[in-house]
């Protein structure tokens, strides 16, 4: 039955912690669910254009059946496939939207930034000796990428739900869908960049194990040798794996981060289409 939570009496603010924790129970308590639709996500990045759409589009998936869950909604996962299907491209659209969009940015952030620490090293050089501008140009561009770091986790911030809108919302596209993002997350940017860091940190030793440790392997090795082949995919396997596993915790995040992010900023119900009843878990 359907069932208003978006009331303020109903939907308080979630703290950094609370929106990392409601996702780890999502991630928890539909670990089979998830990690099927995850596997199968990967599987299709496989092949060029449409699989990757599909991918994006099954990662939309995910936040619809989160969000379900956490308005006391659930969806089954046939149900949710009958409206994200029709957006296919529309989640590709979005992927390649803020995807370019943060290269271009990367790199703007780093021309600019590298200009300054050269030319911060270079002055200070010329004023206190070699020895002096070496180790400015050092500070230069550590203080760079720190700045860069920050600068595109605000951006992500910006775009993490991007995708999340298109899934849950009725007649919206893709351009509309990354706005929308836009529009939800600019009160919300150094909080959103807090629960980033924390989910990171939460996924980083899956990731070290399952994706860098084996990398790690390959420095010392000859490219082209068999060895070399070997450890290349047995690392390989491992960040499909590490990929499989955090793909449903980060699009769980997202989804309780949009109902977090609407209801602050709205204020309303959130509602899904009633589906049928047989379509109920």
């Amino acid at each position: 039955m359907s069932e208003n939570f978006g009331s303020s009496g109903q939907i308080q603010p979630l703290s950094i912690g609370n929106v990392v924790s409601a996702a780890v129970r999502l991630y928890r308590s539909h670990l089979k669910t998830y990690l099927n639709l995850a596997a199968i996500a990967h599987l299709w990045i496989l092949v060029p254009i449409y699989g990757w759409a599909k991918y994006a589009a099954i990662s939309g998936l995910i936040s619809r059946l989160a969000f379900g869950e956490l308005i006391y909604q659930p969806e089954g996962v046939q149900t949710a496939k009958n409206h994200i299907n029709p957006r296919l491209w529309s989640f590709l659209r979005v992927g390649f939207q803020v995807g370019i969009s943060l290269l271009v940015i990367y790199f703007g952030m780093a021309i600019v930034g590298g200009l300054i620490g050269a030319l911060i090293g270079g002055v200070l050089g010329g004023i206190l000796g070699v020895s002096a501008g070496i180790t400015a140009t050092i500070m230069g561009v550590i203080v760079t990428v720190v700045l860069v770091l920050l600068g595109l986790t605000w951006f992500y911030s910006r775009w993490i739900i991007a995708e999340v809108p298109l899934a849950v919302e009725e007649n919206i596209n893709g351009g509309e869908s990354v706005a929308r993002s836009w529009e939800l997350t600019k009160a919300s940017v150094f909080r959103i960049q807090g629960v980033v860091l924390v989910a990171f940190i939460v996924t980083l030793p899956l990731l070290f194990v399952l994706n860098y440790i084996p990398s790690l392997f390959l420095i010392n090795l000859e490219p082209g040798s068999t060895i070399y082949s070997i450890v290349y995919f047995i690392s390989w396997i491992g960040s499909l794996i590490g990929g499989i596993l955090v793909l449903p915790f980060w699009q769980a995040l997202k989804a309780v981060l949009y109902l977090d992010l609407r209801s602050r900023r709205e204020g309303l119900g959130l509602q899904l289409r009633e589906p049928p009843s047989q379509d109920f878990r």
